[in-house]
């Protein structure tokens, strides 16, 4: 499985958000694109689901943008993921059974079922705010640095 795009510029996005915008001051697209190197247009299409989930707010005037609806330390990974690309879920027939004939009778769904709880319940763990915590950052790494290798992928 893997993490789409869409979902890691929102991560992106409202990370720069948080950092800069100080004092709850907006910040527009223009600076967030410039800082991570993503396309303003692009910026413009994730806006409209984060605001629909009522993570940021647009600011207009000359000094408009956007800014975060509540604090970082408020706002889950999984809530900014789930806004870009809909509820995490590694298989369709997890939200939807009846997409699969075999829903019933699956011996490995339970083992679905689980990896699908556990990266929820990584993502729900982490705040916009965590991500900011460069000492969080080091304990993590340590931890990781735990794993054998082929686990880290």
């Amino acid at each position: 499985m893997r993490l789409s795009t869409r979902a890691r510029y929102a991560l992106r996005m409202m990370l720069d958000i948080a950092k800069n915008g100080v004092a709850g001051n907006p910040v527009s697209l223009a600076d967030v694109a410039e800082r991570t190197d993503l396309s303003k247009g692009y910026l413009e299409q994730l806006v409209t689901n984060l605001r629909s989930h009522q993570l940021i707010r647009g600011v207009a005037g000359k000094r408009g943008g956007y800014r975060l609806t509540r604090p970082p330390e408020t706002i889950s990974l999984r809530e900014i993921i789930e806004a870009a690309i809909g509820r995490v879920s590694i298989l369709e027939c997890l939200e939807e059974p009846s997409t699969c004939m075999r829903t019933d009778v699956c011996e490995c769904r339970m083992v679905y079922a689980l990896i699908n709880y556990k990266i929820t319940q990584v993502l729900d763990e982490f705040s916009l705010a965590d991500l900011q915590n460069p000492r969080l950052r080091v304990e993590v790494q340590r931890q990781l640095d735990g794993f054998p290798r082929e686990e880290r992928h």
